[in-house]
């Protein structure tokens, strides 16, 4: 279980910010606020009026140890225009708890229990617990790939419900989506717009935000290879960042090694030579180039593309798309950086600076 949401009054080891020195944004104290929610880049801070939580006007940042201001700037996401501006007129019912509960009810505004449980990818489980077969629990693994993939989009996607507003609400959230289902019966991916940057992308199509791994993900040649989310993500396991099954270019060369699995994706030569870097230097980490940390979950906090496109300087310089050579180095121009790949003998110039 992802535990992202917890009572303080409960939990107090969970709280990671410094309450004994508040800034003018932290106009509550910690007696208010009824969950805690995060714990690896921002933590922000729910409090309860009446049957509603809503989200308080200050988060931390866990990187910098600092408190930011927390609000959702109206005209940016697709929801906004339908809530007045104040925090405490936006409710996270229907703006944040689909996702961080099980089985949110926009009527009775209860929930089965708080964070991503079991039923969140396996569906109903009361029939299974009782008697137990395979059956009755659905099992991602032995979905097809797309069902396979939308049990982790439900959450790890942005878009909107197929009917606006969802039982007199707007949501931000699939209501109605179980594990099994095909996700775009209940859910449209926000459209990417080419040639166009927005709140939502860049304009190649790279998410511009954290919460788009999904909509990067269909992108990708990897996701139209039949690749799932967990063939490189274990849930049930937090030995490694970001529930990894290995760390490193171990990952990558499971499948993109000499005698990995993705023929004819597969490495030819070494690894420095195919990054034109040291072999054991950042640079030479696959995500560097393959995924960037280019989308933003809070102020400087950046978290990888899922699209696993190298971003060429050439998108820098016609879009202010940032890219992975220029952002390592950033003394450097883009031109320069625009012919040290040129002149790269193993690597078609026609791809890498496009």
């Amino acid at each position: 279980m992802a535990n992202v949401v917890r009572d303080p009054k409960q939990h107090p080891e969970a709280v990671l910010g410094d309450f004994s020195h508040p800034t003018a944004d932290v106009n509550f104290d910690l007696s208010q606020v009824a969950f805690v929610y995060g714990s690896r880049w921002k933590q922000r801070y729910f409090t309860k009026r009446g049957d509603d939580y809503f989200v308080l006007p200050a988060q931390w940042d866990i990187k910098h140890n600092r408190w930011l201001p927390y609000h959702v700037p109206d005209g940016s996401d697709w929801w906004t225009k339908f809530y007045p501006t104040s925090n405490f007129e936006r409710p996270t019912g229907p703006l944040c708890d689909g996702c961080h509960s099980l089985n949110y009810n926009l009527e009775t505004k209860q929930v089965t229990e708080w964070n991503v449980g079991c039923e969140k990818c396996h569906g109903p489980g009361s029939e299974h617990a009782a008697h137990p077969t395979r059956e009755n629990i659905v099992n991602p693994a032995k979905l097809d790939v797309v069902r396979a993939n939308d049990t982790c989009m439900q959450c790890h996607s942005q878009g909107r419900p197929l009917t606006i507003p969802t039982q007199g609400k707007y949501v931000d959230w699939p209501v109605g989506y179980l594990p099994g289902d095909r996700l775009a019966d209940f859910w449209n991916l926000e459209e990417n717009r080419l040639g166009t940057e927005d709140f939502y992308h860049y304009a190649d199509g790279t998410s511009h935000k954290n919460r788009m791994q999904g909509n990067d993900f269909v992108q990708s040649v990897m996701y139209h290879r039949n690749m799932r989310c967990f063939n490189c993500h274990d849930v049930h396991s937090n030995k490694n960042t970001s529930n990894l099954i290995k760390t490193g270019n171990d990952l990558c060369m499971t499948c993109h090694g000499p005698d990995g699995a993705a023929a004819p994706a597969t490495l030819n030569g070494s690894i420095s030579e195919h990054t034109h870097h040291a072999a054991n230097s950042p640079a030479s980490q696959c995500t560097a180039c393959h995924m960037p940390k280019i989308e933003q979950t809070l102020g400087d906090n950046m978290v990888s593309a899922h699209t696993f496109q190298f971003i060429s300087p050439r998108l820098t310089e016609q879009f202010k798309i940032p890219n992975p050579c220029t952002t390592c180095h950033a003394d450097k121009s883009v031109q320069w950086a625009l012919d040290q790949l040129k002149s790269w003998q193993t690597t078609s110039p026609w791809r890498v600076a496009r």
